[in-house]
């Protein structure tokens, strides 16, 4: 596995921003040649991607510092992309900055001109944990035409819910909620408010699929029960999973692997049928 840790300006952001990109690449047990790496590694063709977002407090490395995803990308052979963004659940900012067009359009340009991944929809993903999996569905839903599926790890998936839960409790909140909504007041059915995200994609005709996990024993967990309810009964193309964890890293290392399965699954099912035939 190839790990770069790279700088690039933004200029969407105004700002200089770190990212990481893992890659795969062959290990001292493979029998290398031009033949095995066009067909075992695909960097002719693209490498499927998955973009992955940290939570509040995180960073670039979050995901590099407190997971195997290096040694399960290699194994899975796919790219994955970590980023840094700031507390500030992936949006395009009233009073600070875009982060929505910068991971809907800015840094996917760049990680594909740069780096051998595919540029197609079929082999782009993003997820996250907490702040994360709830980003990974907001620019899921925000650019459909980018992203065949998205996945949440423990995410704040309603945001509604969570800021009327913060606004009511009397400690400080983490969270800005001015500088990154404008006005919170006015999140219900805002394009920021994923049920209606949701929606408009149905209505457009360009959706991707979903999947959901969270842990028993996540402060979370009812929250992301209700949100699965909810679209369960607008028959969304939703893969839930739930099982015994908190919102902590055991969790998601344990989860990550089977969301990177989901997203190569049916990429898998098409490789295996164009061997075939």
């Amino acid at each position: 596995m190839a790990l770069l840790t790279c700088h690039l300006f933004s200029h969407v952001l105004g700002s200089n921003i770190a990212f990481n990109v893992c890659l795969p690449t062959p290990g001292s047990g493979d029998a290398v040649c031009y033949d095995t790496l066009k067909a075992d590694y695909g960097y002719e063709k693209g490498l499927p991607v998955a973009y992955l977002l940290h939570g509040m407090y995180g960073d670039a490395d979050s995901w590099i510092r407190y997971s195997n995803i290096d040694r399960y990308a290699q194994d899975r052979r796919c790219a994955v992309v970590t980023c840094s963004a700031g507390n500030s659940f992936y949006q395009n900012m009233p009073y600070g900055q875009n982060w929505e067009d910068f991971f809907t359009r800015e840094l996917p340009s760049y990680i594909c001109a740069l780096f051998p991944v595919s540029p197609r929809r079929e082999d782009t993903f993003i997820g996250g944990f907490s702040m994360g999996g709830y980003g990974a569905w907001h620019l899921a839903l925000t650019a459909p035409e980018r992203y065949a599926k998205a996945a949440s790890m423990s995410g704040a998936l309603d945001i509604v819910s969570l800021y009327r839960d913060m606004k009511n409790n009397p400690a400080p909140s983490p969270f800005n909620w001015i500088a990154m909504f404008g006005n919170p007041e006015a999140l219900e059915g805002s394009r920021s408010d994923l049920l209606a995200q949701y929606a408009d994609c149905v209505e457009k005709g360009c959706v991707p699929a979903l999947y959901q996990a969270c842990g028993t024993e996540d402060f979370l967990y009812q929250l992301n029960l209700s949100v699965r309810d909810r679209l369960r009964a607008e028959n969304a193309d939703l893969f839930y999973h739930e099982g015994p964890g908190g919102h902590d890293w055991t969790f998601w290392d344990r989860e990550i692997q089977n969301v990177l399965d989901w997203f190569l699954k049916d990429r898998e099912r098409v490789r295996s049928s164009a061997i075939m035939s």
